[in-house]
């Protein structure tokens, strides 16, 4: 009984390290933006918080349009997310549940898509966006990022392996076609893998920097990233309103999990009892 009390004690004291160092870029975060510049250049550094935050947040207001900035993100990734929970969904239910000739290829293919860097296909995009229009436009995030090769092989991974081919069938004699098995038949026991795709997407989006940068020539379209870095100066990098800054465009993501982690974790635990 000792034996395992003491497991029982060493598992906890690692857990709590583990949250400790996790946390730690947080918290430091946090300290940076409630002091000056001149409190984080200190040596030793200042561990406590200061009382200069309620200043860096009007500073950071006064040399960004944040909340402008932040409508821009909070449609882009809010448009970006459902699409891609719609398209991803679509297309990997039709690789898991249904043959066509090519499949198997396809899907290679669509894999390999996987391993070229994003860096790689700015410029031929870039050219796109050009021809259409879009360029300076909103339009030129939300379209490109409406499906992703990730987000299939994720979906198609757990279609194959939750749903049953007889399960399939069953709903195609009852009368249901594609659209209508994969939507009454598919999402409704996909909601543990829509929850973590739409969290990761929402996330992936909201942080977006580099595309973003490229294509949105007009200042009043920025989003949140590209508006944040321009408080980076040549001359000079004001560190506490710069992590201020950081620190208020994190909030929304830090609301956006704590809403729906609990939904995507009562989903999981349906799924694993029905299964």
């Amino acid at each position: 009984m000792t034996r395992y009390r003491l497991r029982g004690v060493a598992l906890h004291a690692v857990l709590v390290l583990a949250l400790l160092v996790f946390m730690f870029p947080f918290v430091w975060t946090i300290i940076m933006a409630s002091n000056t510049t001149a409190d984080i250049y200190r040596f030793p550094p200042k561990f406590s918080f200061g009382g200069h935050f309620g200043d860096n947040v009007r500073h950071v207001l006064d040399n960004v349009a944040f909340f402008q900035s932040m409508a821009n993100t909070a449609t882009v990734a809010i448009s970006t997310t459902l699409l891609v929970l719609f398209f991803d969904s679509l297309a990997a239910f039709t690789f898991a549940k249904f043959r066509f000739p090519g499949r198997n290829a396809l899907f290679v293919v669509l894999l390999a898509t996987m391993l070229l860097p994003a860096q790689l296909a700015a410029v031929p995009q870039f050219q796109t966006m050009a021809i259409l229009g879009w360029v300076g436009s909103l339009k030129a995030l939300i379209i490109p990022g409406a499906a992703n090769a990730f987000g299939i092989f994720w979906m198609r991974q757990y279609f194959k392996n939750s749903i049953h081919d007889e399960l399939v069938e069953a709903a195609t004699l009852d009368g249901c076609g594609f659209f209508g098995t994969y939507w009454h038949v598919a999402l409704p026991s996909a909601r543990p893998a829509l929850a973590f795709l739409g969290i990761f997407t929402f996330v992936g989006s909201w942080n977006d920097y580099m595309w973003p940068l490229i294509v949105l020539t007009n200042p009043d379209h920025v989003t949140l990233q590209v508006a944040l870095s321009t408080l980076n100066r040549a001359h000079g990098v004001d560190y506490s309103m710069v992590m201020t800054g950081a620190l208020m465009a994190m909030v929304p993501l830090v609301i956006i999990f704590a809403v729906f982690a609990r939904q995507f974790i009562k989903g999981a635990t349906e799924g694993a009892v029905r299964g």
